[in-house]
């Protein structure tokens, strides 16, 4: 895979970015949220406008393609392209002023839109549009396509809210563009310096859009004016509704043919943007399920009556889907039955009362309890609520990666948008052409705006799913036509529905846009194929059709997503794990910022070389080692990325797959027998510790700074044979202990306060002899070792665990093992055994929530001591249980009060922070999560932390004593450390 023959370093030495022309890069850049694929030549990453002048004038000077980028969620294909990769999300994303007082922010290109407002709301103000992406798609990429998102009924799309904008032209000049700023025909001295293509493009634009059969055959050919959502083609019609050639119009604005542009006419350096006061607090979501899609759009037209804030559609299969992953199967809990279509409806007011009272008014109106009847209206009241409804409607798009097999909801109709009157029919319209084509099609939308994502479910690897591909994009193309609607509402053209553009318009307005873009670009380095002039629609798809889809046999079953290279495919490109606060996905990504360290870079990384290498040995690829590598198996990604992408597992199975393993990685398998070892002498051990620790740190590769766990003076098995009444088996409040390594030989005091908790509580706590969890072989790719672990305590607990008696563990990432990966690592008789014994496995935290809510405990349990907590928890126990559940505990004493932290990963993530290699990001993310969230936390507060590398994370970078549960449960006796 040669990346080209263009000498790169004349560009290189001329950016203070950063410029890959490697194949990890390559290959990362190839794809966005799309169906395509066209491998770069090249990636830069500007830190400047006048970096990003300098690609330009090397594009233009070697006559290569650029293309524009920024969190590449594009559905459409704009985002990918054969030349340079542009992309400005890495460094350019400083908010450069916020004026309240004239309603303005000015930011750089790669400012995520959720960044943006968390800026402005302490000072009262939004920017409004917002797009399901908005935690980490960036300002230009609103512009390029010009996103409107659920709130466009309120606010409008983005085109409305870009006051001005800096851009580079083809010809590498500097522009600022807005209101007023130029006039059709001439280039005023304050846009820049001259510009053959700016004044070029200006007389193109008002020598076409002055003559009266022109402007009549634009306003034909494009959307009718009851359709709000309009990104079909160059806004020539909306240039048109501006002054010269409107009378009374706004002022002429370029912004508003760039919005929506697609990267093609220039390059966004700087956008200038209108700032609103926030909407009012109150708020209240109506959520109104039907039994079909069409009473759902009917009703919106009464909805819509009622002047909501949003009005948003989701269909059974995005909800079915959403119980298959576990975050978003919480956010579910609202929905009642199964119903085929849900109908969500904000109201905002200036209280919760208010807002609640406009959607039981909506869902008690005449019309609504008759022929347009939801069978079910409950409403959800609160910010809260309503973050957790918008949470499950914005994970619609990645949700759908959830389809099991090679058939997925593909994005080529999904961005239709008709006047509102028109959209039950046309939805019926639709209806039937899929029926033509055997469709049970997936529908979501923004109704309210009357746009509609509809999804074809079809199989790209096979030359009859391509065919479908394309003769339902044209199909509906042409249904668009009939009711005067946009084939693209907000998603843009793209590659995708470019090529239907001239049968859309027409040839002669086709012709226009043309020679528009030629204008502008006239050697056609800005985003080619894009829009106008774009190739076939089958061209640069992911899949080869009907080439067959290589099989890899593997230690853990990737069987439920139809094997190791499709478990990868799930990967549908949404890039919700580019987030950069919330949640704990994605550590090292949130660190570093590169595309290469996010759960979509691994997965498409591995993708593309299980796929492109199936000859050679894919698991020795360079790039795949460097995707992998700086994963911290965190497992955020299981729970928190809408597709259940398993990167974790991924990781696990590649190393194993890779072989070769380290001595670290042997040693640090090897590690439960060291300690077990070292234990028996523990006095002279640690001496050994101390005095050859830097020896041992730099043969091992461990970070200087670094400590390394002591042993103890006892081991937790040894002080348990000790106590002097050893528990019954047979009693009625018996529970098995699993007590875990880490537990055992380096933090008994740990385990010996959760045995003395339960047994103070009335538990029989029974430990019977088990084998190590294996969680430090699956870390490191040791999958054999982990399978016969697995296999033992499967067979050990199997016979004595029920319901009445269940497993409760201490350490989250070695207990939940019992749930997550036991069941892959067996076969057969073997796995169903895990898996009925992994649905009675509890941690500490899940088990005290589960007597607590079935009445076994309570508050009255413990004692009264006040104790101020705050809660770290664990990043397998936040993907694999629920935190709220872990809080819930510490909460069982009447004078505990618990504050949960919203902390991401700490960084250790077992060895990972220990190796010399990783201690720096170890430590930055840290930094930016868990020490950053207890900066303001006094030291008089305890700080608990349930697992094990996160209360060593705390003492080596926090220089805090972070403790457990059970230690902390323990002080509401003011039982402190008398458990040792």
């Amino acid at each position: 895979m040669p990346a080209t023959t263009t000498d790169w370093n004349d560009l290189s030495e001329k950016l203070t970015g950063d410029l890959h022309c490697d194949e990890a890069h390559r290959i990362l850049y190839a794809t966005d949220a799309s169906v395509y694929r066209e491998l770069p030549q090249a990636v830069a990453f500007p830190r400047s406008e006048e970096d990003i002048v300098a690609c330009v004038a090397f594009a233009a000077e070697k006559g290569i393609a650029l293309t524009p980028r920024a969190g590449g969620t594009s559905l459409a294909g704009q985002a990918t392209g054969g030349g340079l990769v542009v992309d400005v999300s890495r460094y350019l994303t400083k908010i450069v002023e916020i004026n309240t007082t004239e309603g303005y922010a000015i930011v750089e290109p790669g400012v995520i839109r959720d960044q943006l407002n968390d800026a402005l709301r302490p000072l009262g103000y939004w920017f409004g549009p917002n797009t399901s992406t908005a935690n980490r798609c960036t300002m230009a990429g609103m512009f390029g396509n010009n996103s409107c998102g659920s709130t466009s009924i309120t606010v409008g799309s983005t085109r409305e809210h870009v006051l001005a904008a800096r851009v580079v032209l083809s010809d590498a000049t500097v522009h600022s563009f807005g209101a007023g700023t130029q006039v059709p025909g001439e280039v005023s001295k304050e846009q820049g310096p001259n510009s053959p293509c700016l004044r070029r493009a200006n007389q193109f634009l008002a020598q076409t859009l002055h003559e009266a059969p022109t402007r009549n055959k634009v306003r034909a050919a494009f959307p009718k004016a009851g359709v709000s959502r309009r990104n079909t083609g160059y806004a020539l019609d909306i240039l048109l509704s501006q002054a010269p050639f409107t009378k009374g119009g706004p002022a002429y604005n370029l912004c508003a043919l760039l919005a929506g542009s697609e990267g093609t006419l220039g390059f966004t350096t700087q956008m200038k943007v209108r700032i609103l006061p926030l909407p009012p607090a109150g708020t209240a979501i109506l959520a109104l399920h039907f039994n079909t899609v069409r009473a759902a759009m009917r009703a919106t037209q009464e909805v819509m009556r009622h002047q909501p804030f949003m009005c948003e559609l989701m269909d059974d299969t995005i909800l079915n889907l959403a119980r298959e992953n576990p975050q978003q199967r919480r956010n579910a809990a609202f929905v009642v039955g199964n119903p085929r279509a849900l109908l969500l409806v904000e109201f905002r007011a200036e209280t919760n009362d208010l807002a609640t009272e406009k959607a039981r008014s909506v869902a008690e109106s005449p019309v609504m309890t008759n022929d347009l009847a939801a069978y079910a209206a409950p409403v959800m009241t609160g910010a809260q609520q309503a973050a957790v409804v918008w949470n499950l409607r914005a994970a619609g798009l990645g949700i759908l990666g959830n389809m099991v097999g090679d058939a997925k909801a593909v994005a080529c109709i999904e961005d239709t948008a008709v006047a509102l009157p028109d959209l039950a029919d046309y939805i019926h319209d639709v209806g039937e052409l899929m029926d033509f084509y055997s469709q049970n099609v997936v529908y979501y939308a923004h109704a309210g705006a009357g746009e509609l994502h509809l999804r074809p479910v079809l199989n790209l690897k096979t030359t009859a799913g391509q065919q479908d591909f394309y003769k339902i994009t044209r199909d509906v193309a042409r249904l668009v036509k009939q009711y005067g609607g946009s084939l693209s509402g907000e998603h843009g053209d793209g590659r995708v529905r470019a090529p239907f553009l001239p049968e859309l318009l027409g040839d002669e307005v086709y012709a226009l846009l043309v020679e528009l873009k030629q204008a502008f670009d006239p050697q056609g380095i800005f985003n080619p194929g894009k829009i106008v002039e774009a190739p076939p629609m089958l061209n640069d798809l992911r899949y080869v059709a009907d080439a067959p889809t290589p099989e890899y046999q593997t230690i853990l079953n990737f069987d439920q997503d139809g094997g190791l290279l499709r478990a990868a495919e799930k990967c549908n490109g949404s890039g919700d794990c580019r987030k950069m606060s919330g949640g704990a996905m994605c550590p090292s990504y949130r660190a570093l910022r590169s595309e290469q360290h996010c759960t979509r870079g691994r997965a498409n990384t591995m993708r593309e070389v299980l796929t492109q290498n199936q000859h050679n040995d894919p698991f020795a690829h360079p790039a795949l080692a460097e995707a992998i590598d700086l994963c911290l198996s965190c497992k955020a990604c299981t729970s928190e990325c809408p597709s259940s992408v398993d990167m974790t597992n991924l990781k696990a199975e590649y190393l194993h797959q890779r072989g070769s393993f380290s001595l670290r990685s042997r040693m640090i398998g090897a590690n439960e027998h060291l300690y077990a070892l070292g234990g028996k002498i523990p006095r002279l051990s640690n001496w050994l510790l101390e005095a050859l620790g830097p020896v041992v740190k730099k043969v091992m590769g461990v970070a200087p700074g670094r400590s390394l766990p002591a042993f103890p003076q006892q081991s937790l098995r040894s002080w348990y044979k000790q106590q002097a009444s050893p528990p019954a088996a047979d009693n009625a409040r018996t529970i098995y202990l699993f007590g875990d390594e880490f537990v055992n030989l380096q933090d008994p005091q740990v385990g010996r306060a959760t045995i003395l908790l339960l047994q103070r509580l009335g538990y029989s706590v029974v430990w019977p002899d088990h084998a190590t969890s294996g969680r430090a072989q699956l870390s490191k790719g040791l999958l054999r070792g982990a399978q016969k672990r697995a296999l033992s305590n499967v067979n050990t607990f199997a016979p004595l665990v029920t319901d009445e008696h269940p497993l409760v563990g201490i350490e989250p990432s070695a207990v939940l093992g019992f749930r997550d990966e036991y069941p892959k690592l067996l076969r057969q008789q073997d796995a169903r055994k895990a898996e009925a014994l992994a649905a009675h496995v509890y941690t500490l935290d899940e088990f005290l929530f589960r007597e607590f809510t079935a009445g076994r405990i309570g508050p009255d349990n413990f004692g009264d001591l006040p104790l101020d907590l705050v809660l770290h928890v664990h990043c397998h126990e936040k993907a694999l249980g629920d935190k709220g559940k872990c809080a819930a505990a510490l909460s069982l004493p009447p004078n505990f009060n618990v504050r949960l932290l919203d902390s991401g990963c700490c960084g250790m993530a077992g060895s990972f922070g220990y190796e010399a290699e990783h201690f720096e990001l170890s430590k930055t993310i840290a930094e930016q999560s868990l020490l950053n969230d207890l900066k303001d936390v006094p030291p008089t507060t305890c700080v608990v932390a349930s697992g094990t590398s996160c209360r060593h994370q705390l003492k080596d970078l926090g220089n805090r004593q972070a403790i457990s549960t059970a230690e902390a449960l323990l002080r509401s006796w003011g039982e402190g450390d008398s458990y040792e």
